[in-house]
């Protein structure tokens, strides 16, 4: 029985893990790995493995850092399923179209000047037909419905409380007849968090493949969330101005209408616009009032009242490029909420080229900005940055609010596996920078987990 780490190891993105058991090969997500250009690219098009000998694909969530190459794995022979929950499965048939449009029209720009230098030109990672392919191997499974996967491995998902439909994975696996069981985070949730569920705990896990996002963090708590909000909001009020926000299109983008929709009732900010520009947002949005079996108590009982947390009288979700390009030309006050979550494509880009060099407007990130990505410069403080090739002034207030992360702090980590009951024999610890990895690898130790790992890239272990 072997665990072999690929992507999401020493950094944020690109999560891939490969479990053999008996001789099956069963694949734990295959998202796209972001940051610098080059490095992303090569990556993403060079799978460290042969993606026709998979046997099965299990999907924690649909954010494209866990799910975004999922096309290229067809794009390269795979045929077998792709296991996911129901709201997954919606979630990634609308993100990865959308991942092959940008990378399309991404790739139509390079290559125009590529063919300007007489360079050879790209081929695209993947198309539309891969995703297709791919979206007709999905294999909706329920939380809590134990499934076969291949020859001695069954999996069961239960609701990890990060995004809709996100899964905590619980493997059990047999080879020689010997049973072992595996518990992989995906992305762990927080509870008490608004729209979804609180993370299922699985108790009895032998070996843990946990996140760290923010392994060495702890979130300001949700009173801090909504003053800080409402400040930013009546401040753009009184500016007249623009607040303009990054937001991930599943996940954080609901959550920001949430929190909009309840201060707008409790008459804690001002009556002012609030746009949602980006087309895979307002179907993200469609999604989750489609899967209600994903929310929490709360929701559930506002929607029994006939009130959508997702619509309110100054939301407005636009309706094509024009009426985007549009918002540019318009005074403020207004709020703009756009992707990707980490300005690396989409129509916050144009956005924010034409706000980030006025000092009235806001530019607010509400999510882990990675390595190397426009938003993290914007987050590190860098006054000159380059959009669509042209240097910006950076003369806007750059504000942050981390509680609206969906991902568990340092402390919700380890009161989740303190929650597990008898420690697993073995950790390892990815997904996250490596100071973070460390720093919950350390408190994991000082729990009473004799074994923890932060493994390298390609680095295999036997269990």
């Amino acid at each position: 029985m072997e665990l072999r780490f690929f992507g999401a190891v020493r950094t944020t993105t690109g999560s891939m893990h490969l479990l053999t058991v008996n001789g099956a090969r069963v694949l734990l997500d295959c998202g796209l790995f972001q940051g610098k250009r080059k490095e992303a690219f090569e990556r993403n098009r060079s799978l460290p493995f042969d993606a026709a000998r998979l046997d099965a694909v299990v999907l924690s969530h649909a954010h494209i850092d866990h799910s975004g190459n999922l096309p290229t794995l067809r794009r390269r022979g795979y045929r077998g399923p792709v296991f996911a929950t129901p709201a997954t499965v919606d979630l990634c048939d609308i993100m990865l179209r959308d991942s092959a449009h940008l990378q399309t029209r991404d790739l139509e720009f390079v290559n125009k000047r590529r063919q300007q230098q007489g360079k050879k030109l790209f081929e695209p990672l993947y198309e539309l037909e891969d995703v297709e392919g791919i979206m007709a191997q999905f294999a909706p499974v329920g939380y809590e419905e134990p499934r076969e996967v291949a020859p001695g491995v069954a999996v069961a998902l239960h609701d990890a409380g990060h995004i809709l439909g996100s899964a905590v994975v619980e493997i059990e696996a047999r080879e020689n007849g010997a049973a072992h069981k595996l518990l992989f985070t995906g992305d762990l949730g927080r509870p008490g968090m608004p729209i979804v569920r609180d993370p299922v705990v699985v108790r009895g896990a032998e070996t843990l493949i946990t996140e760290s996002t923010y392994g060495n963090r702890l979130h300001p708590p949700e009173a801090d969330v909504r003053a800080k909000l409402a400040g930013l909001v009546n401040e753009t009020c009184k500016l007249r101005s623009k607040l303009v926000i990054p937001a991930f299109s599943v996940g954080r983008t609901q959550q920001l209408l949430y929190y909009l929709d309840s201060l707008h009732a409790a008459g804690q900010i001002c009556r002012l616009p609030v746009y949602v520009d980006s087309p895979l947002s307002t179907r993200a949005t469609e999604v989750h009032e489609r899967h209600t079996e994903c929310f929490d108590q709360e929701t559930l009982a506002r929607i029994r009242r006939g009130d959508s947390p997702f619509a309110f009288p100054a939301l407005h979700f636009t309706a094509d490029v024009e009426e985007s390009k549009a918002l540019n030309a318009r005074p403020g006050p207004m709020v703009i909420i756009s992707a990707s979550g980490m300005c690396e494509a989409g129509r916050i880009l144009h956005h924010l080229s034409n706000t980030i060099s006025d000092a009235d407007n806001t530019v607010l990130f509400v999510g882990f900005q990675a390595e190397s990505t426009l938003g993290r410069y914007l987050i590190e403080g860098h006054r000159t940055v380059r959009i669509f090739g042209e240097e910006h002034r950076v003369r806007a207030r750059i504000a942050k609010i981390n509680a609206l992360s969906g991902h568990a702090d340092r402390d919700e980590l380890l009161a989740y596996f303190g929650a597990m009951g008898e420690p697993p024999r073995r950790a390892f610890v990815v997904h996250g920078e490596i100071g973070n990895a460390e720093a919950l690898a350390a408190a994991l130790r000082q729990r009473g987990m004799p074994d923890v790992t932060i493994p390298e890239v390609g680095q295999a272990f036997t269990l």
